[in-house]
């Protein structure tokens, strides 16, 4: 008898199971090409074990979605309330049907994922972003066959809103998701309990050898719930679409305040990651001399946003590409590839220092002009980044069935610090000479910018 089910050997996840009509989509000319897409681009070079790539993140992330949804859709988890707003959670072909629809959006949420993951993403025509690319390779007649030779069949339409979301849906054309495809969508996707979340933390926690990005998803999973919202609460999708709090009883993921310090855990080791691993100054300038390069060697200095064309550039071209420039100067981006290649990236001058942004808001942008005009733009480069809101609010299920907000529970959530860095960079032939002028010009520059504003 011909094997149904197959496993993957997984380090995070032990095994990766999927079926044969599964195995279709994961032999896919899209899907395989992940192997060929560093899951965090050039980290490797500062973390010699973050050589993973979008492949086996994305085989986490479907195995995840399965996980949490066989637990939110256990019969005995669910009140009346919910089962008469998601009529589909009481059908057994239907749960079947979207169980198989979550699972696949989930494998083929990263497909349209740029050489080198994030790091390319300005790099596409004004208007495209690597979901919109996403959407159109699910779209596609090579992969519309894989669906429809399903059990039962899905339709592309379907995988593609569970796979990007309602937040970026409208980017693709979707607009409407009932609360049944929005509960689904989160589970990929969410701010809170997403599973490409947890996915990536732990697979990167896990490669680069640090232990930050580690939480018990088996707790969090296990006590994940469909709940009503706490009282008087607006979510990001009310607000998207010009809503009240008072007007809906729209359902989204909560969780049992038995599992509320996992959900904590995951927050603040997403924080940890993005202020040690994911911004660390080396990571962050070399994607900027990754871009630099990019810009320099690609046509029209932008990615294609050609089907065949996409699936044909992985980081194996870009690499050549970089190993080719470094050698010869007469190949553009040459300096920009030697720098990476050869080690010789710029170094940081100045970093984000809260009495200085107490001083000026815009101190590292303030920096960063100065030190241009003195230093020239072709030796400086910046980098800043701010985590956009605090932590997510969701609902918790207390243990007298009522139902709070996260952040009126939870002390830790409300006092989540947001992720904000910024850095100056400077062409190392010169920072010895910037380092000093900069201390003796530092006050200066940030009270002058600061008298300025105030004019």
């Amino acid at each position: 008898m011909a094997k149904n089910i197959h496993e993957i050997r997984d380090p995070i996840h032990v095994f990766v199971r999927l079926d044969s009509h599964e195995r279709q989509v994961l032999d896919s000319r899209p899907f395989q090409r992940l192997r060929h897409i560093h899951q965090l681009a050039l980290s490797h070079l500062v973390y010699p074990g973050c050589t993973h790539r979008r492949f086996e993140h994305s085989l986490g992330v479907m195995e995840l979605a399965g996980r949490v949804f066989d637990v939110i859709t256990q019969q005995d988890a669910i009140t009346d309330e919910i089962k008469q707003q998601l009529p589909q959670i009481s059908c057994t072909d239907a749960l079947a049907y979207w169980k198989r629809v979550l699972r696949m959006a989930a494998l083929c949420h990263d497909i349209g994922h740029l050489p080198f993951s994030h790091t390319s993403e300005d790099l596409l025509p004004a208007g495209w972003t690597h979901e919109i690319l996403t959407a159109e390779i699910i779209k596609s007649a090579e992969m519309q066959d894989i669906w429809q030779n399903m059990t039962p069949p899905l339709r592309a339409e379907d995988i593609v809103k569970l796979a990007i979301g309602p937040k970026k849906a409208a980017k693709v054309g979707v607009k409407a998701f009932s609360d049944w495809e929005a509960i689904l969508a989160e589970i990929i996707v969410g701010d809170a309990f997403g599973v490409d979340r947890m996915d990536y933390l732990l697979r990167d926690s896990y490669h680069a050898g640090v232990t930050y990005g580690k939480f018990d998803h088996y707790r969090l999973i296990d006590t994940l719930r469909i709940l009503t919202p706490p009282p008087v609460k607006k979510t990001e999708r009310m607000e998207a679409e010009g809503r009240s709090a008072d007007d809906s009883k729209e359902v989204m993921l909560g969780i049992e305040v038995g599992g509320l310090h996992s959900a904590e855990s995951l927050l603040l080791a997403r924080y940890f990651m993005f202020m040690q691993v994911y911004c660390h100054p080396v990571r962050r300038i070399y994607d900027i001399h990754l871009r630099d390069f990019l810009k320099e060697w690609l046509p029209h200095s932008t990615f294609s946003t050609d089907i065949e064309q996409h699936l044909a550039m992985t980081d194996i071209e870009v690499m050549h590409a970089l190993r080719g420039a470094c050698c010869d100067e007469a190949i553009a981006g040459h300096k920009h590839a030697k720098l990476i290649l050869h080690r010789k990236h710029f170094k940081v001058l100045y970093a984000r220092n809260p009495d200085d942004t107490q001083k000026n808001p815009d101190a590292v942008a303030t920096i960063h002009t100065a030190v241009s005009e003195r230093f020239g733009e072709a030796n400086v480069r910046i980098d800043t980044y701010t985590q956009s809101g605090g932590a997510p609010e969701f609902p918790v299920l207390e243990n007298d069935g009522r139902i709070v907000s996260s952040l009126a529970e939870s002390q830790p959530l409300r006092n989540l610090p947001v992720v904000a860095t910024g850095y100056v960079f400077i062409n190392r032939d010169c920072r010895e000479k910037a380092k000093v002028w900069l201390e003796g010009n530092r006050d200066d520059i940030l009270a002058k910018q600061e008298g300025e504003e105030e004019g």
